[in-house]
Parts: C-alpha cells; sequence; structure tokens
C-alpha cells in the first residue's frame, strides 16, 4: 500500500464521516433546536443560520469524497473488475452514494424553500400550505442523508475487510473452535 492509496482512502472516509456527521448532527440537533423559536420567522432564521454556516463545508466533504472515490477505484481497478464481490460492492457503493447526493441535494434545496415560505407564511395562505408540506416532507427527508453515508460506512468497512489477510488473536480462537 503506497502513501497515494493511505492518503486516498484517509480522505474518503474523512469526508463521509463529515457528510454522514453534519447531517445526523442537523436531525438530531439543529432542526429541532429550530422548532424551539417564537414564531415561523426566528425558526427560519435558526436553521438558516446553522445550515448556511454547515453547507460549506459539507458540500467540499461531497465533492472530495467523490473525487476520493473515483481515485480508489482507479487505484483497484483489477480487483473491481475481477473479485465479483468488489464488483458487487462497488456498484451498490456507486448507486448508494448515488441516493445520498440526491438526499442531500433534496433536503438542501427543500429547506432553502421551506425558509422562503416560512417568511411569507404568516400573511400568504399558499404558503402557509406549501411550508406544512415541506415540513413534512423534510420530516423524512432530513433522515434520508445520514442512512444513505451510514450505509456508505458500512460498505466501507466491508470492502476493508475483503482486503485483509487472517491475522489477529480472534483468528486464532476462531480456527481452534473449528478444529473441535
Amino acid at each position: 500500500m503506497t502513501a497515494y492509496s493511505t492518503t486516498v482512502r484517509a480522505t474518503h472516509l474523512l469526508t463521509n464521516a463529515a457528510w454522514f456527521g453534519g447531517s445526523l448532527m442537523g436531525a438530531v440537533g439543529l432542526n429541532p433546536a429550530a422548532r424551539e423559536g417564537d414564531d415561523a420567522h426566528e425558526r427560519s432564521e435558526i436553521a438558516d443560520t446553522g445550515w448556511n454556516r454547515w453547507g460549506p463545508v459539507q458540500g467540499a466533504a461531497m465533492g472530495l469524497h467523490l473525487l476520493s472515490g473515483i481515485a480508489i477505484v482507479a487505484d483497484n481497478r483489477r480487483r473491481v473488475v475481477a473479485h465479483r464481490p468488489t464488483t458487487v460492492a462497488v456498484v451498490l457503493k456507486t448507486a448508494l452514494t448515488a441516493a445520498a447526493v440526491a438526499a442531500s441535494a433534496a433536503a438542501y434545496t427543500n429547506g432553502a424553500d421551506l425558509g422562503e415560505a416560512l417568511e411569507q407564511a404568516d400573511h400568504d395562505e399558499a404558503a402557509r400550505q406549501k411550508a406544512r408540506a415541506l415540513t413534512s416532507r423534510l420530516r423524512w427527508l432530513q433522515w434520508a442523508t445520514p442512512v444513505t453515508t451510514g450505509g456508505l460506512l458500512v460498505l466501507d468497512a466491508y470492502l476493508g475487510e475483503q482486503q485483509r489477510g487472517v491475522a489477529g488473536l480472534l483468528d486464532r480462537a476462531t480456527s481452534l473452535l473449528h478444529r473441535s
């Protein structure tokens, strides 16, 4: 394993961790905290401030995650093509990554639309109805990114385990059990 491979893999894992962690914190912490505001405008401001501060970090993490993923596949192209379990995992990981990008983009656009609708909701019935519909959609959509990026972390663990040889204390103990 080269320093390049290690750097690319570390970048891939760290950016996924940021993507996962930020979206999970939003769903668990920021979004519920924003609902504690006194009125629709204040609630919108709280959520907008938090997501506007996090947005560039998450965007950079997503971009670097995609680039490092391409580099990993290029670095392991023979294994990806020749080893069927790896091929299946990479195809699944690609589909899950696309779903995570789509979920993040949908949450971003729906959140921005909700902020606008909430600002007009006090004096516009159509904006109130739109805000209700967007709030309902965001209740489940806010969980789509942490679920998909968490799945990516699991697939990364699976792919890492495929590359490791038999080693370690537990492997020896397990082999003794199979002899009995």
